[in-house]
């Protein structure tokens, strides 16, 4: 079995959808099998690339420039599980990439566990959207695709707890608030099969975000600092914008995330 480290690398250097989430779930159940075990398997190094492989297509846009579609239609249905699709393949890489980057800071075997799972979990989801996209006459890559989704790891390739508070509390926290009207959308079209997935995606991400919390808040303890101001601080030195309500205040709260660490960072907060 190889370090821990060097699976993430190998993640993140595999271009094609299917292949890097196959990858990723037969590491994942590598990793899993042997902590069943009792064992502690090496960690190791790894010199994860800051870009992951990416396949030809889909063409990769400005976000202003990707063409919105009504989600009423059926193009805007289709439209909108390629959208998700693109989410949950950066979200395998960026749970790969935490795993691999940061290395050289000394961590509980438990951080490891979470990322890995939570890779796992989004190789699922990006699954279960390319199959209800397929199942609609569709695939990944027949859209152009929002540019922008990895700049969040680029900005935080240094701060791990930038990385912590800017990705899994804010932009997969986002996700908790807009799935359940996604998954309205699909319920009102009869589409049962993207509502099922969508309901997975929904039901398992609240785990993410807690996992981002928990190691938020454990480093914050590791250094002394108070949690809430230095989410604040980060989330305003690397997130692009403000963050905008509606909040979906119970899933974040059990996620761990209480209101008054998002309230004060929106535009009238």
């Amino acid at each position: 079995m190889i370090a821990l480290a060097q699976m993430a690398e190998a993640v993140l250097r595999c271009a094609d959808g299917r292949e890097k989430t196959a990858l990723s779930r037969r590491y994942a159940a590598e990793w899993q099998g042997a902590r069943a075990a009792g064992k502690s398997p090496d960690i190791g190094h790894a010199d994860p690339p800051l870009h992951p492989a990416r396949p030809a297509a889909p063409e990769l846009l400005s976000p202003r420039d990707v063409p919105r579609r009504r989600p009423g239609t059926p193009e805007g249905r289709i439209a909108l599980l390629h959208a998700v699709a693109h989410i949950e393949l950066n979200a395998v890489d960026l749970h790969w990439d935490i795993v691999a980057r940061f290395t050289d800071t000394r961590l509980p075997m438990g951080f490891y566990d979470d990322w890995v799972k939570a890779a796992d979990e989004e190789s699922k989801h990006f699954n279960l959207m390319c199959d209800c996209l397929e199942e609609l006459g569709s695939h990944y890559g027949a859209l152009p695709a929002h540019a922008g989704m990895w700049r969040a790891a680029e900005d935080t390739v240094d701060d791990l707890m930038g990385r912590l508070a800017v990705v899994p509390m804010v932009l997969e926290a986002r996700g908790l608030d807009v799935t359940p009207g996604m998954i309205d959308i699909f319920r009102k079209a009869k589409a049962d099969s993207a509502v099922a997935a969508l309901e997975t995606i929904y039901a398992e991400e609240v785990a993410h975000v807690a996992y981002g919390s928990k190691w938020f808040h454990f480093l914050c303890g590791r250094f002394d600092e108070d949690p809430k101001e230095r989410f604040h601080t980060l989330v305003r030195t690397y997130f692009h914008g403000h963050l905008k309500p509606p909040f979906n205040e119970e899933k974040r709260a059990e996620a761990g995330i209480p209101p008054d660490f998002y309230w004060p960072l929106t535009e009238t907060g």
